[in-house]
């Protein structure tokens, strides 16, 4: 299974660099850099109504089908033909939902309109989704990896195109970027279901009352889990947008920032997306899973800390290289919002284990207090700290539910703290961020300075025993 993880990881993690980086610093920044903090200050705000208000469109299924394909995969063509019934019920009421909670917060037309195709677009990403974890649960993670980048690569040119091709001869609509979104996911769902029904065979749609009150039910505590941590995740900018009297502008100084940040974290997911069908895979077969958690956390804290730490120094450098102008507490947002990024990277090992053995009665317990605790710091530093205070409370949360993750996974699999590891990583840890400082003064291009850091930095991880290249090479010539 490491073998099979890391050869996974490497191509998921070349396809996804090469796309999704480029798609959030190029495309998006883009959009953010032509429309104004202003209108992608509302945009943002109202995507993130939209992703709060997911769950009810997800219902828990896509998690819940991922860990039962991994270790039922006969299954697949049963459950697909009901599930994808079910999938059409919970879009019409989350459409009515977002309505509903548009009028709510008295929104203009305008935002209610761009609300409702934004929801829809939510839609067609939900279905994705859905055939993906099929995918996955399948270990079919080529196809997987593939369909994953196929909507960036789309969006990338459409946008491209509308951005700097020429063909518009007015300056670039907000509504020209959501528009796009939805054909982009609507073609690629069209190629995910295509691949599934590839595995699947021949189905037939029907509704089963039975079968979907069952769905619901197994789904129902994933799909807890799924809102408490998006209510924490993506809470920051609705308040933002909410509570202060010129809250659009804030939100977009926030989202500049925070585009860096959800670059970063898109490529750490990746982990998440590989660990869960696989760790539910060795559960289900009662594999040991001490080693693959071992190698998963050097692995993906190692680079977590690297690019934190080198985002966090050169914070106002790296924001000056894509925004002509960049709001007063945009820098430090950001930096704070990195330091955050380590603590979710945690959270997508501890969290995806304790998600692959069933243990979602924790998980809920933990993400609750992690939703109240986020809530109530930004009803108290956002009116004071605006932008920067809803970052420091983003990165509370974060730390103390990864932190409360960490120690349950450990109880659950009754796994003793390995303390080498724990004085490697700290060492690590000192490492890197005496690194970060020391390439802050030099004199070169900011690009430059990160690149000299990541160097030495990998040099550090190998010395410390975070990295071992010997051991790769060890997997890698192991059968699967």
């Amino acid at each position: 299974m490491q073998r099979k993880f890391i050869l996974n990881l490497a191509f998921v993690l070349v396809l996804n660099l090469l796309v999704k980086p480029f798609y959030i610093l190029g495309i998006d920044a883009e959009v953010l850099k032509q429309v104004g903090e202003e209108a992608y200050g509302n945009y943002f705000a109202l995507i993130s109504l939209s992703f709060l208000l997911n769950i009810f469109l997800d219902a828990g299924i896509t998690n819940f089908n991922t860990r039962n394909i991994a270790q039922h995969r006969q299954l697949l063509q049963k459950h697909f033909s009901n599930i994808i019934a079910v999938r059409g019920l919970l879009a019409l009421g989350y459409l009515v939902l977002i309505t509903l909670a548009g009028w709510l917060l008295a929104y203009s037309k305008e935002q209610m309109w761009l609300l409702w195709v934004l929801g829809f677009n939510q839609v067609l990403v939900a279905f994705v989704l859905y055939f993906r974890s099929n995918l996955a649960g399948l270990h079919r993670f080529v196809q997987d990896s593939m369909v994953s980048v196929l909507d960036r690569i789309l969006l990338i040119g459409i946008c491209g195109a509308l951005l700097w091709g020429g063909f518009m001869n007015r300056p670039f609509e907000i509504e020209w970027f959501v528009y796009s979104q939805t054909v982009a996911y609507a073609i690629t769902a069209m190629v995910a279901a295509f691949l599934v029904l590839r595995e699947s065979g021949r189905i037939r749609l029907q509704w089963n009352v039975p079968f979907t009150y069952m769905i619901l039910k197994q789904s129902a505590p994933y799909a807890l889990l799924v809102l408490l941590m998006t209510i924490y995740y993506r809470s920051d900018s609705v308040m933002l947008e909410r509570m202060l009297p010129d809250g659009a502008y804030h939100a977009g100084v926030y989202a500049q920032g925070f585009r860096f940040f959800e670059a970063s974290n898109m490529i750490a997911y990746l982990f998440a997306v590989l660990l869960l069908p696989i760790f539910s895979k060795m559960i289900g077969d009662k594999q040991m899973i001490d080693d693959l958690l071992r190698l998963s956390f050097k692995t993906l804290m190692s680079g977590a800390l690297i690019l934190a730490v080198g985002c966090i120094f050169h914070a106002e450098a790296l924001l000056e290289l894509r925004y002509v102008q960049i709001g007063d507490q945009a820098a430090a947002s950001f930096a704070v919002l990195m330091a955050c990024f380590v603590a979710v990277c945690g959270t997508y090992i501890f969290g995806t284990l304790l998600t692959a053995n069933g243990s979602m009665r924790w998980l809920n317990y933990l993400a609750a207090a992690g939703m109240v605790l986020n809530i109530v710091l930004n009803l108290w530093m956002i009116p004071h700290f605006q932008a920067f205070g809803s970052a420091v409370a983003s990165l509370i949360t974060q730390v103390i539910t990864a932190l409360a993750q960490m120690y349950l996974a450990l109880r659950v699999f009754d796994l003793k703290p390995d303390l080498r590891l724990a004085r490697n990583f700290l060492l690590f840890a000192a490492g890197v961020i005496g690194l970060g400082w020391a390439s802050n003064e030099l004199t070169f291009h900011v690009i430059y300075n990160l690149i000299i850091m990541a160097a030495f930095s990998l040099l550090w991880a190998s010395i410390t025993g975070m990295l071992s290249f010997r051991q790769l090479v060890t997997i890698m010539r192991q059968r699967m």
